[in-house]
C-alpha cells in the first residue's frame, strides 16, 4: 500500500481523483461500459456514425491524398500502425508513435500529451499537420470535400441542409464513428462473474498488479485512470525514477505535456495510456522504443514503482494483459463518395 501511495504523491491531481484512488481497489477496477460518454453537442446518429467512417477511410482528406486516419489508427486490425512512429504524407515520420483508437472514446483527454479534451477536437489536429496529413489550413480540407459531389448527400443527412460541410461537422462525424469502436475482453466477463474464463496464471498476474501498485494509475473501465469528465486528462510523469532504461529508451528527451502547457512541472508528464489490448500495440511507449511487452512491464515496475520485478512476476503480468485483449468487431470498408470528374486532390 505504502508503494501505492508513493506513487500517487508523484502526480499532480485535483482532489475529486486522490478521492478515487482511496475508494477501494474494486472500484479501481472495473468492467467496460457498453456505450462511451457522448458529448451533449454531438449525439450519436446512424447517419453521422457513417460520414464518419467514410471520412476515417479517406485519403483525399491529406494533402497528397495518401494518408486516412486509418492509416495510422488502422481499424483492420489493433487500431495502431505498429511503429514507434507514424509515416505521414511525403514519406514523413513523426516524433510518437499512434495510440490505439479501440477503446480510445473513454479517455477523457486525447494525444499522448493530452493537448486535445474530445474526441472532436483530435480529429482536427492531423489534417493540419504539416507530418501528418499536411492540409494547409482546415477551409482546405472543406474546398476539398466540397469538390467531391457525392459527400453532399452524406453530410446532409447527418447534419441537415444548411450549410452542412464544415470542419466542426468533419470532427463531429469522425468522432461519432470513433465512438462505435468499443471492445471489450476476457477481463470484462471475468468481472461479471464468470471465474473459469481466467486461468490461475492470469489471475495471479491481477493479484501481482495490484500488490505492486500498477492499478494507482492504470486503474478505471480503459485501464488508463478514473473515468473524469471528458477534457479533463489524467496524467503522471513518466519516468519517476531514474535507472538505466532512460538512457537506453531515450525516455527522456520528449518533454511531453511539457510542450503543450510550458509548465515546468510538467516535463515528461503523459497521460496515462490504456492498457486494453496493449499486448497487441507493440512497440510500446510514446517513442516505441521498447519492442516487446515484457520488457515493457519490466520499465514499468523499475521506472514507475522502483521495482525491479522477478521472472515470475513478469510473466504473470504479461498474463494477465493478454485477458485485456478484446475480440475486435468486423469493420466494412465503405464506399468512399465520388465526384463529377476530375482530381478533387489537385490543389
Amino acid at each position: 500500500m505504502m508503494r501505492v501511495v508513493r506513487a500517487v504523491t508523484d502526480l499532480i491531481l485535483p482532489m475529486a481523483v486522490i478521492a478515487y484512488l482511496f475508494v477501494g481497489e474494486v472500484r479501481a477496477q472495473e468492467m467496460l461500459p457498453k456505450a462511451p460518454p457522448v458529448p451533449e453537442d454531438n449525439p450519436t446518429t446512424p447517419e453521422k456514425v457513417l460520414l464518419g467512417k467514410t471520412l476515417f477511410f479517406d485519403p483525399r482528406l491529406s494533402f497528397d491524398g495518401t494518408v486516412s486516419c486509418n492509416s495510422c489508427h488502422n481499424v483492420m486490425g489493433s487500431g495502431d500502425d505498429g511503429r514507434a512512429a507514424s509515416v505521414g504524407i511525403r514519406g514523413q515520420v513523426g516524433s510518437r508513435g499512434a495510440p490505439t483508437v479501440w477503446n480510445a472514446a473513454f479517455l477523457t483527454v486525447q494525444f499522448w500529451d493530452g493537448r486535445a479534451k474530445t474526441l472532436e477536437e483530435q480529429a482536427k489536429g492531423p489534417l493540419v499537420n504539416p507530418i501528418e496529413m499536411g492540409m494547409p489550413d482546415h477551409q482546405s480540407v472543406i474546398n476539398r470535400l466540397k469538390k467531391i459531389s457525392g459527400y453532399r448527400e452524406l453530410f446532409e443527412k447527418a447534419f441537415g441542409k444548411k450549410d452542412p460541410i464544415t470542419i466542426d461537422n468533419v470532427a463531429k462525424a469522425i468522432a461519432a464513428y470513433e465512438r462505435t469502436l468499443i471492445v471489450p475482453s476476457r477481463f470484462d466477463r471475468w468481472m461479471a462473474g464468470e471465474k473459469n474464463i481466467l486461468s490461475k496464471k492470469e489471475q495471479e498476474g491481477f493479484e501481482v498488479m495490484k500488490t505492486v501498485g500498477c492499478f494507482s494509475c492504470h486503474m478505471g473501465p480503459n485501464f488508463a485512470g478514473p473515468q473524469l469528465p471528458l477534457g479533463t486528462g489524467f496524467f503522471q510523469k513518466f519516468p519517476v525514477y531514474p535507472s538505466d532504461y532512460d538512457k537506453k529508451y531515450d525516455l527522456l528527451s520528449d518533454l511531453g505535456r511539457y510542450e503543450v502547457t510550458k509548465d515546468p512541472n510538467d516535463k515528461n508528464r503523459w497521460r496515462v495510456p490504456t492498457l486494453r489490448n496493449v499486448a497487441l500495440t507493440a512497440p510500446y511507449f510514446h517513442n516505441g522504443k521498447v519492442k516487446t511487452l515484457d520488457e515493457a512491464v519490466r520499465v514499468m515496475g523499475k521506472s514507475q514503482l522502483n521495482v525491479d520485478l522477478t521472472k515470475d512476476q513478469v510473466e504473470k503480468i504479461v498474463a494477465f494483459l493478454k485477458t485485456l485483449n478484446g475480440e475486435f468487431p468486423k469493420q466494412e470498408m465503405p464506399r468512399l463518395p465520388v465526384g463529377d470528374g476530375g482530381s478533387s486532390v489537385v490543389e
